[in-house]
């Protein structure tokens, strides 16, 4: 590579198109990541073709800038080829720094294409504790990108860990899910758009009524560490500085990128940083975790928390107009509602307007807005950013287009054969033959009479590391363990190991650091993992684990086929009060344990477990119909997870098949 990384934190700038890349080349960044057109978490965004991103690499490498790829949806197991042959192409065009990854299958096929740059983890891989560092690296990773969820301590906690070979990465700017990173399920449980596929369609941000009120409950202001840069600045193996934004405008990219160079080369300039950032029509800013002693609840309801700079509200629907916060220039875009509301529009400035003037939206016929709609300002092209843009456009268009040449079929690399087993040749832990079928029922904690002929599992986690589980039973971590958590749960589960525990499921791959010697236990993969194909499972066998649990939100057609390329016993969930979400806060007026409804009339509840606030739909998921096609397929552990319900909640009847008949966007 012609790159050499900074000294001093690189500031890493999102680009969802070609004007914002080249917004972040003309404010100085040090990286840009982007996407191409499939396989990435934004696939909203514009994202790149190859031919694109070539030409744009060559031109980032000519002024000093890296430019990593986001390639961090997962993938499922008939797309394995298809990700091959991107990744093929990528390595003999494009020149890329590194790719940005959330499945671990991408290690393998990464190799296998031939791919000469770094690998990063992302945060939607959910590596959350210290000891899973060292993990991470063994499986390949040389940078993992942190949770936006951490505290400056818990960042510094994790940079104490970092192995001698790998570096971290921290958000310092932008949207913030809901979600803990890689544990929300919300768009794909509600529509079969999964967010860990790049296609979630934000159900967090949309109104939803408790007790009579509606509100935002999950809709979060923007993360902002804006002068914690200062404090960041010192925390050593912290390599990277990233904005989020890949669906923002170049203006943001431009003025959010010359904030933070400021704040890290010349903190005496604050606030002139200060007054970018709020020029850069993102919403309103959080500390969110950083500072533990006094932590910024980004649910805040006196907020508005649509995308962009809020501007004021509709005044007369039927000749619309608001009165503006903030001086207009035409040109300038707005977004009037929110997106799921019927008259959501984009609308462009075609006049000048002074601050609290006086501003007439064009009529939209048979689109009625409602009084007192939110309007945002989204995006402007001020004559100093216009300007650069074009020169580095034309410096772009000197650069010759590339040509893809066909590929040649040969030249790829190949699975290796013995990889590859059939579900009567498996063999389990300890060389012990498996059994046909068995089912596991796991609980919180023990049921008042436990009448099952199932094996039990139990879960362990801050709250309850003093169950006293049987020896036989199996044991499930969190599917978030964070860095203050990590010795309590290491010394359970070594206690656990002296009475006779050998049955873990772990539901972060990363989490098997905490055994010191996996391969004498029966560790799975719990369904957290989100594993959707068999290289994934390659990887989880090479780190020492014996069997793997599925993703619950694949459709039927992958599901049924990984037990006969996996090289692993595999287990599939067939019912189970599923959590659309985790998350590591509530909004202060959401009401835990109370059901609340959303616009469609779905109803949902949360629950506390832990650090962690998990929501779920009040239908369960229910492949029960199912058993005897699991079975056929070469499944053998169904697992039914069992959640507390609290009183009050009324659970449905309906089908809780989640995407088995759907395609899995």
């Amino acid at each position: 590579m012609t790159c050499q990384p900074s000294k001093q934190p690189t500031i890493l700038a999102p680009a969802g198109d070609i004007q914002s890349f080249l917004a972040a080349i003309a404010a100085g960044a040090d990286a840009i990541y982007c996407g191409l057109k499939i396989f990435s978490a934004r696939m909203e965004a514009d994202n790149f073709s190859i031919e694109e991103l070539a030409r744009l690499t060559k031109l980032a490498h000519s002024k000093g800038i890296q430019v990593y790829v986001a390639f961090n949806s997962i993938i499922k197991e008939a797309e394995t080829d298809k990700v091959l042959r991107i990744l093929d192409k990528l390595a003999r065009y494009a020149d890329v720094d590194a790719l940005i990854i959330q499945d671990t299958a991408m290690v393998s096929l990464a190799e296998q294409a031939g791919f000469k740059g770094k690998l990063h983890l992302s945060t939607l891989g959910n590596c959350t504790h210290p000891a899973g560092l060292t993990a991470a690296q063994k499986s390949g990773f040389s940078r993992v990108v942190l949770p936006r969820e951490f505290s400056l301590d818990e960042i510094r906690a994790m940079a104490a860990a970092v192995p001698e070979t790998m570096d971290l990465e921290v958000f310092i700017h932008g949207a913030l899910c809901y979600s803990v990173s890689g544990r929300c399920y919300w768009s794909s449980w509600f529509g079969g758009k999964s967010a860990l596929r790049g296609r979630c369609v934000q159900p967090c941000r949309r109104l939803y009524e408790q007790n009579g009120k509606k509100a935002r409950y999950f809709s979060c202001m923007d993360l902002s560490a804006d002068v914690l840069a200062k404090v960041l600045k010192e925390i050593p193996n912290i390599s990277t500085w990233k904005i989020e934004g890949r669906k923002k405008s170049p203006h943001y990219v431009y003025y959010t990128v010359m904030a933070y160079r400021l704040l890290r080369d010349s903190p005496d300039q604050k606030n002139q940083a200060l007054s970018f950032l709020a020029y850069a029509l993102g919403r309103e800013g959080s500390h969110y975790n950083l500072l533990s002693h006094r932590i910024s609840n980004p649910l805040n309801h006196a907020s508005e928390t649509g995308s962009g700079l809020f501007l004021g509200r509709i005044k007369n629907p039927e000749n619309p107009y608001f009165i503006s916060r903030e001086a207009l220039l035409p040109g300038d875009l707005l977004r009037i509602g929110y997106e799921e509301e019927t008259f959501h529009q984009i609308q462009k400035v075609t006049r000048a307007i002074p601050k609290k003037g006086k501003y007439f939206l064009a009529a939209k016929k048979g689109r009625r807005i409602n009084k007192d709609t939110s309007v945002f300002l989204i995006d402007r092209r001020g004559s100093e950013l216009e300007e650069k843009l074009s020169c580095l456009a034309s410096e772009l268009g000197e650069i010759p287009k590339i040509t893809i040449k066909p590929l040649n079929s040969s030249t790829l690399g190949k699975r290796p054969a013995d990889s590859v087993k059939s579900p009567g040749k498996r063999s389990g832990h300890g060389g012990k033959k498996q059994p046909d079928i068995y089912e596991m029922d796991v609980f919180r904690k023990h049921p008042p009479a436990l009448k099952t002929h199932n094996d039990t599992g139990f879960w362990i986690s801050a709250n309850n590391y003093g169950i006293k589980a049987p020896p036989r039973a199996w044991l499930w971590l969190d599917p978030v363990l964070f860095p203050e958590e990590e010795k309590i749960c290491q010394n359970y589960v070594k206690t656990a190991l002296k009475k006779g525990a050998k049955n873990f499921v772990l539901n972060s791959p990363w989490q098997i650091a905490l055994f010191d010697d996996p391969q004498r236990l029966n560790i799975w993969a719990g369904p957290f993992c989100n594993i959707t194909n068999c290289l994934a499972v390659e990887m989880l066998k090479r780190i020492g684990f014996s069997g793997a649990i599925v993703s619950p939100e694949l459709e039927s057609k992958t599901l049924l086929s990984l037990p006969e390329c996996s090289c692993l016993p595999l287990g599939a969930v067939c019912r189970a009060n599923w959590p659309v979400a985790i998350s590591r806060i509530a909004a202060p007026d959401l009401d835990i344990g109370k059901d609340f409804t959303s616009p469609m009339g779905e109803v949902a509840w949360t629950s506390k477990y832990n650090a962690t606030y998990h929501t779920f739909p009040n239908w369960p998921l229910d492949l029960s119909s199912k058993t005897d096609e699991l079975k056929q397929a070469g499944f053998v552990m169904l697992v039914n997870l069992f959640e507390n319900i609290p009183k009050g909640i009324r659970m449905k009847s309906r089908p809780g098949t989640w995407n088995w008949h759907l395609k899995l966007l």
